[in-house]
């Protein structure tokens, strides 16, 4: 059974400005079936708080329709955040890409 994944790549500033596209975004992923969703953050220069807010509604919102949520590529400041904020133990951060293909690759042979 192959899982349906949408990547979302944001770019520049995550903050309340940019948020509600992103929101949207992640919204029309899981409306159109996504059992998966990649937020790949290597584009991302900077989250503030109320782009971390965004991130943890819309990890709410993905849970509440019983599908999963990843994260990739985040730079230094952001990993600052979720450390700060212990989101690192909320969220599912990997490396890169490829560590999250490794994983779906693992996940689907088992």
């Amino acid at each position: 059974m192959k899982s349906d994944i949408r990547i979302i790549e944001p770019s520049g500033i995550l903050d309340g400005t940019q948020g509600e596209s992103f929101r949207q975004e992640v919204d029309d992923a899981i409306a159109d079936g996504a059992d998966m969703v990649l937020i790949d953050l290597k584009n991302v220069t900077f989250v503030d708080s109320s782009g971390l807010g965004i991130l943890v509604v819309v990890l709410k919102k993905v849970r509440a329709a019983q599908k999963e949520m990843y994260f990739c590529s985040i730079n230094d400041q952001v990993r600052m955040l979720f450390e700060l904020t212990s989101m690192d133990r909320v969220f599912e951060v990997l490396p890169n890409r490829i560590a999250f293909e490794e994983k779906m690759t693992s996940l689907s042979s088992v």
